[in-house]
């Protein structure tokens, strides 16, 4: 039990990748937030942890909007005393160029993959604080580090995450925070197929085109929940300011 007794907020948690680290919080004893705009899911996703003997509660919040954030942190906090670990993992993707993205497109990944990291992160860094130290682990992407085709609006904001997750960490260190990024390859979630639709390209054939990578296939939640884990546990009480690859190899070579 990596993590009993501490508190988890996962932002995104109603699915994919947040939906199962969630979940594996939970197994591992944390108490969980999750936080999500998509209630139906949110809730099944408390449901799903209560019915196995654990702690949850869902909370629906727009990551982009500030007062949802706060209110977000203050009702983890009211629910179960305290934050010890934030894993900012909201995010959405637009397929396009620069030429081809509108401004509002553009606005709306950039709020929702960055600002949401602010946001949240504000909120709960004093709630940390004062309790002597936490954990952050915010989602970014090996398209974060690299550049990639047709995905302007996303790469910008992931490589903004990766830099923001290494200012974050050298500020907050005194204060006993830790603070990591998570770059997932492909994996197999809801946005995976919503690119496809955006490309018009059917979703199996795109899938195995993703899988071209030393390993040969893409990655399943659970698997980058398993180094989200990793980077929220003890296992890593020497580890901050980095950014983890797990991407079967893609960013290898």
């Amino acid at each position: 039990m990596k993590l009993q007794g501490k508190v988890a907020m996962v932002t995104g948690g109603a699915s994919g990748i947040g939906k199962a680290t969630a979940l594996l919080f939970a197994s591992e004893g944390a108490s969980v937030a999750i936080v999500d705009i998509d209630e139906e899911l949110g809730e099944a996703v408390e449901r799903e942890i209560t019915n196995a003997g654990g702690k949850a509660i869902f909370i629906r919040c727009d990551v982009t909007n500030s007062n949802d954030c706060h209110n977000a942190v203050d009702r983890t906090v009211d629910e179960f005393g305290g934050i010890d670990i934030l894993f900012n993992n909201a995010g959405i993707i637009r397929r396009a160029s620069v030429v081809d993205t509108t401004e509002e497109e553009w606005d709306r990944v950039m709020a929702v993959n960055v600002k949401s990291v602010f946001l949240c992160s504000k909120y709960a860094i004093p709630v940390m604080a004062k309790a002597g130290g936490g954990v952050i682990v915010n989602t970014a992407s090996g398209w974060g580090l690299v550049g990639g085709k047709n995905a302007a609006s996303y790469c910008a904001s992931k490589a903004a995450v990766v830099n923001l997750t290494k200012a974050m960490a050298i500020d907050h260190g005194p204060q006993g925070i830790r603070v990591n990024a998570v770059c997932p390859g492909d994996t197999a979630t809801g946005m995976l197929r919503s690119e496809a639709q955006q490309l018009g390209a059917p979703t199996e054939k795109f899938f195995e085109e993703a899988a071209d990578r030393p390993l040969g296939r893409i990655g399943s939640p659970e698997e980058i929940a398993r180094a989200v884990l990793f980077l929220a546990s003890d296992d890593s009480s020497f580890v901050t300011g980095t950014a983890l690859v797990v991407d079967g190899g893609g960013l290898a070579g």
